[in-house]
This record gives structure tokens, C-alpha cells and sequence, in this order.
């Protein structure tokens, strides 16, 4: 039926389609079921009526990293070939915080702690996304008003095998580690945001296939057409290794400085380039057909493509201007080796200070060059930090910083201190 509704379509209408279908099939690890999102978009094209899209984030962790961009990018190409985009933010189920990939009950979160997330949230996504074309949405909405009895109903509608057909769920099965009833109800809840939505296609990563595809179970048991489900892929963070995760300090986090996301994003595995430009940035397809013909032929060098790579991240996350300046500034440090004669002034209070003196992890955290004593003291022992081109490899250190002298913490952290 699908091949029959295209061929009635015009020859522009069909290369429309065919437009559309490569560029979501872009980066992407696999659509549940194809030939929907293929009729959906012959559709659409025929009428003229745009496609809902959905997005459903938890705000459980209000840092956005560029990890998380990868399906936000997708969603941007949606909004880009004229759909509706219905960013859902989980404000309900946030409180019960999903179960997937965990391997104990997740501690609730309480309706403040979401409320504020959501709000950087928002503040954070419109980096990527278009906020004249997202339309925002909550699902307490619809899921606060749910009475006992609607409950009930929701959830004789899966069995408790389909759900312990996840494999978080098996596993904390088999080996006895206890599942609360309410985590049960976090892929229903999602699921029914689909129902409410009307969505015609969900986006989520892999490890949402099986959240997505309960979203298609319900709206067939609601008497609904089931959306599609477009899972994309996680990408591994800077360690080439391990998926990004800012835990693990292998992440380049969309609020950071422009500097220092330039610098983190030189760090990435040449092996990898191609992959962050792919699910990561903005680049065209035709583009990155060349780039990666050019990486191929040797006609483009790995560095000239990774210094682009960088001033895309902090063009797209901070303005041209930032990019530039970035590009600059690590040419000047890293390819000059000189200092940049624009150091940032990092206040030191005199009150921090102890007979002029102060211990050189303290001097650290209190710069905010780090967040934590304990990675202040990593960075020490690991030979990262110099005071006036100097290294100081012993955390337990006394210094005696005075106005204008040079800190430095790895490549990317330079100040000069101010005493205050």
C-alpha cells in the first residue's frame, strides 16, 4: 500500500520523500519498522500535514553534554524538514526516575529537584534545537489526573513478562536484587505520553528501545496508530572507550567554556572524527560525504579536520565570534607554545589565604579550576598543574600565590590569579 501511495505522488513528491528518508536514516542504528517511516513521511508529503515527533527527557541530571546532543541533532533535522517537534519533559515519571541500565531502584526525586532541572534543561536544548519550532510539554498533564481505577486499567495492559523482558529487569531478577512495583510503571507512564501525544514518531537511544516500543503497544491498545521508533546510537566519550559520561571525565559538556571545549574536542581518537561529526554537529550530508573522502585520500590532514571538528562544537554552543576566539587561543598555547596574552583573571580572596600562604588543592577548588579536592589532588599527582610554568606534583603542597601569577591545570586551564 505504501508503494502504491507513492507512485501517485509527483516526481517532486517523491524526491521529497526520498530527501526526507535519507536524512533521518542519518546516524541512525535502526527504525522500528522502516516501512512505517516510510509510509508516515509518503503521507505526510502527500497532505501536507507534518509529522509529530516526540522527545522525552528525565530530568533527573540538569547537565547536558555532548553525548546527549546526538538525539537532539536528529530532532533538529526533523524540525528542519517541516515537522512538529513535541519535546516532552518528564516532570511526573522524573519522580520515579527511569529504571534503565540500573542495577538498584533509583532514589526519587522531589518535585523541586525536577522543576529546577527541567528549567536548565530548556536553557540548554535551545543550543541545538530551533525554540520557535519545539513545542514543550509536560506529562503530569495527563498522568497527575489519572484516578486509582485508570491505573489499574493502564497497566493490565502489559504483563509482568513482557516487562521482565528488559534486560535491566532480568538481570536484577535472576540475581535477587529487588525491584520496586512503582519501576514498573516508569515504561508505562512513558509509554502512555505517546498515547496522549499522538506521536508519530518516537526518537531515543538505544538503550530506549524497549520504553519506545512500549509506546507503540499502548497507542494499539488505545485504539491509536503506533508511532515509529528511531534509536540512535551512543557515541564513546573522549577516552575512544567508554560511552561519554560525566563521571567518567570523558565528556565535553555543551555549558562549558569555549576554550575548554575546543581543547577537549582536539583530545577526541582520530578514529572517532568522523563519527562526532556524523551524530554530533550540524554538518550536511553532502559535506560530510567529502570530509570523509578527504579523510580517506589524504587530501584533508586529521588535524586541519579535527580543528574544524572543535570550532564547530563551540560555534554551535557559544556563536561564531567563540569559535573563532577558541581556534586563536589553542593555536596560540598549543601550536605556539606561548601563553595567550588574554589570561582570565581568576579572584583569589585574601581570607583563603593563611600567612600568604595555601595548600595547592585548596588553591585549586577555590579557583573553581577544579570541583572537587579529589580531583584537584588527581590532577597534582598526575604532574597536570604548573604555578608560573612550574609543576607541582605534591597535592599536600604549600604555595604563596601573589597578584598575577600563572596557574595552569592540564592543557586547556590557564589563569592568572587576582588577590582580593
Amino acid at each position: 500500500m505504501s508503494q502504491e501511495k507513492f507512485n501517485e505522488l509527483t516526481a517532486e513528491q517523491q524526491q521529497e520523500v526520498e530527501r526526507q528518508l535519507d536524512i533521518i536514516r542519518r546516524g541512525v542504528v535502526e527504525i522500528v519498522p522502516e516501512e512505517e517511516m516510510r509510509a508516515k513521511i509518503v503521507k505526510s508529503v502527500a497532505t501536507g500535514k507534518p509529522l509529530k515527533i516526540k522527545l522525552g527527557l528525565d530530568p533527573s541530571a540538569p547537565d547536558i553534554h555532548v553525548g546527549h546532543t546526538v538525539v537532539l541533532h536528529k530532532l533538529r533535522q526533523f524540525q528542519m524538514l517541516g515537522h512538529e517537534v513535541n519535546l516532552l519533559i518528564g516532570d511526573f515519571t522524573g519522580r520515579i526516575g527511569d529504571p534503565t541500565g540500573k542495577s538498584e531502584t533509583r532514589k526519587q526525586l522531589t518535585e523541586e529537584d525536577v522543576k529546577r532541572n527541567a528549567e536548565t534543561y530548556k536553557k540548554q536544548i535551545y543550543k541545538i534545537l530551533d525554540p520557535e519550532r519545539t513545542k514543550v510539554c509536560y506529562n503530569s498533564e495527563w498522568l497527575a489526573p489519572l484516578t486509582f481505577a485508570d491505573v489499574v486499567s493502564l497497566s493490565a495492559k502489559v504483563t509482568v513478562a513482557r516487562m521482565l523482558e528488559r534486560d535491566d529487569f532480568t538481570k536484577r531478577y535472576q540475581s535477587g536484587q529487588p525491584i520496586s512495583i512503582h519501576e514498573f510503571f516508569y515504561p508505562l507512564m512513558q509509554g502512555y505520553d505517546s498515547v496522549a501525544l499522538e506521536s508519530d514518531v518516537e526518537l531515543g537511544g538505544t538503550d530506549q528501545k524497549f520504553n519506545l516500543l512500549m509506546g507503540r503497544t499502548l497507542q494499539k491498545e488505545y485504539g491509536k496508530p503506533s508511532q515509529v521508533a528511531i534509536m540512535t546510537p551512543i557515541i564513546e566519550g573522549l577516552d575512544g572507550v567508554q560511552k561519554m559520561s560525566k563521571s567518567l571525565g570523558n565528556y565535553i559538556g555543551i555549558d562549558e567554556e569555549p576554550n575548554e571545549i575546543y581543547g577537549k574536542a582536539m583530545s577526541i581518537p582520530d578514529e572517532l572524527m568522523l563519527k562526532y561529526y556524523e551524530l554530533a554537529t550540524d554538518i550536511g550530508n553532502n559535506e560530510l560525504a567529502a570530509l570523509r573522502e578527504g579523510l580517506a585520500s589524504g587530501a584533508v590532514h586529521p588535524r586541519d579536520a579535527k580543528m574544524r571538528l572543535a570550532c564547530t562544537f563551540v560555534r554551535m554552543f557559544h556563536g561564531e565570534e567563540a569559535g573563532a576566539a577558541a581556534e586563536q587561543h589553542f593555536v596560540t598555547v598549543f601550536q605556539q607554545r606561548a601563553l595567550p596574552t588574554d589570561l582570565e583573571d581568576a579572584p583569589l580572596a585574601a581570607s583563603e589565604l593563611e600567612d600568604g600562604g595555601i595548600r595547592i588543592v585548596r588553591l585549586l577548588t577555590a579557583l573553581g579550576l577544579q570541583s572537587s579536592g579529589s580531583e584537584a589532588r588527581r590532577s597534582v599527582q598526575q604532574g597536570a598543574v604548573k604555578l608560573n610554568e612550574e609543576k607541582i606534583t605534591d597535592p599536600n603542597a604549600d604555595v604563596r600565590p601573589a597578584d598575577g601569577d600563572v596557574l595552569q591545570v592540564g592543557k586547556r586551564k590557564i589563569v592568572r590569579i587576582k588577590l582580593v
